[in-house]
């Protein structure tokens, strides 16, 4: 039996001293695993941290939201929102890496409407960017194609009123996947999962074994045994779905999902972990074939050591890192056992992301980015900041749950409608 699927490479390439550039397409990095395949960053950060290259501050530059950017060569791309009311239209808009410059910008011709009650209008997911195309889900289910050079509507679909999906409590917040020639995401409820052709936007199937709310998390690949499948958590279910004809292979769910289930499932060895926020836990399964073209998954432990509510894990080595509301701390698992490694409070409560050898970690309350070296021996700290300023127009009860990007020698950092963008690279660039 073997699990296999889209990785960065070991601690070996994550300590090259070669810089390069690397790109940052899709919701959490190449991989959608939390990982840059950025090497060769500057290893000693200032005392203030690193150089400040721009910052975009007007709503009209990058607009409001809590989406990641997507970074394609001298390019990225970012959603938003003319506002933080329920009428704020969304529009995607590419901009250069380089001064932060607008290219273009373009609507979705949609709006959050009730779904953005309380937390702020403005799109939640990031853009997936491939083969010349840009790929945005909006808050009410509009997705749309546009071509990445000029932002040409290419086909526009509605996961509610094409496919019977149903929009979760705070809206969709799904970054969709692209697997070859296929779009892959969850409209949920009586629209179950569905893989659309990406060129056309025309259904290959739809999955509606699964009957759940969608969640907020978005989707993996896996192999598991020669078949290839789609790992997916919604707001009650770890689940598998078989990528050439939907058909669901597997269902796990002892831990209590409820209100919002958001963290993307991470994917390590042949361990599949999922965790939750609201008192939900985390819960680890071992995936193998169960000889009949399909997959087994068999319960290693569930427990409350990672309580995620909205910043994500990610798998290193044998373990899983990240925020666990359960203590207040950063918690190191070890990934097969669940037990914890090591503990450290860290910058509070926040999302993460990793690159060359170090953890980045971006406190939601304060705005402050710590980066520590990725280790099982515990918390070793290796530079940190607080961005200048934080969003006067958010809502209170919003806070700052952009993760960090690190692509093109620069990291990324989103409050809303504000985006900091800084040199990873030091004197060289």
């Amino acid at each position: 039996m073997s699990l296999r699927f889209p990785m960065v490479a070991g601690f070996a390439a994550l300590a090259a001293t070669v810089a390069f550039a690397a790109d940052w397409p899709q919701w959490r990095g190449p991989n959608r695993d939390g990982y840059s395949a950025e090497k060769g960053l500057v290893a000693k950060w200032p005392a203030a941290g690193p150089k400040l290259l721009y910052t975009l501050s007007k709503p009209e530059d990058i607009g409001t939201g809590y989406g990641q950017p997507a970074v394609i060569g001298d390019k990225f791309y970012i959603v938003g929102a003319d506002g933080s009311k329920q009428t704020a239209k969304e529009f995607l808009t590419c901009l250069s890496t380089k001064d932060g410059k607008r290219i273009w910008q373009k609507p979705l011709n949609s709006s959050p409407g009730k779904y953005s009650d309380g937390w702020g209008g403005g799109p939640r997911s990031t853009p997936t960017v491939q083969d010349g195309y840009v790929y945005v889900l909006g808050v009410t289910g509009d997705l749309v194609c546009f071509s990445a050079d000029k932002g040409d509507e290419k086909w526009h679909k509605n996961l509610v009123k094409d496919f019977g999906g149903s929009i979760p409590t705070w809206g969709y917040s799904e970054s969709v996947l692209i697997d070859g020639d296929t779009l892959l995401c969850t409209p949920g409820g009586k629209g179950g999962i569905i893989a659309l052709n990406k060129a056309t936007g025309e259904t290959v199937w739809q999955c509606k074994e699964v009957g759940d709310g969608a969640g907020y998390s978005s989707i993996m690949i896996a192999t598991v045994g020669g078949v290839k499948q789609y790992v997916q958590q919604t707001m009650a279910h770890g689940i598998g779905v078989r990528a050439k004809d939907g058909k669901k292979l597997w269902e796990i769910g002892d831990i209590k999902r409820r209100t919002a289930v958001i963290p993307t499932p991470v994917l390590k060895g042949d361990i599949v972990f999922f965790t939750a926020g609201y008192g939900a836990g985390c819960e680890a399964y071992k995936l193998e074939s169960d000889g009949k073209d399909g997959t087994k998954a068999t319960k290693l432990y569930s427990n409350s050591n990672i309580t995620n509510h909205h910043g994500g894990a990610i798998g290193f080595d044998k373990y899983v890192f990240g925020h666990s509301d359960g203590n207040g701390e950063w918690n190191c698992l070890d990934i097969e056992s669940g037990d914890i490694v090591w503990k450290n409070k860290f910058v509070g409560k926040g999302s993460v992301s990793a690159a060359d050898g170090y953890f980045y970690c971006y406190g939601e309350g304060t705005g402050t980015l710590a980066r520590a070296k990725i280790t099982d021996k515990g918390f070793e700290e290796a530079g940190k900041f607080t961005i200048p300023k934080t969003s006067t127009i958010r809502p209170n009860s919003g806070k700052i749950w952009a993760h960090p990007v690190i692509a093109d020698g620069k990291l990324f950092l989103r409050d809303y409608e504000l985006l900091f963008v800084y040199n990873l690279l030091g004197p060289r660039s």
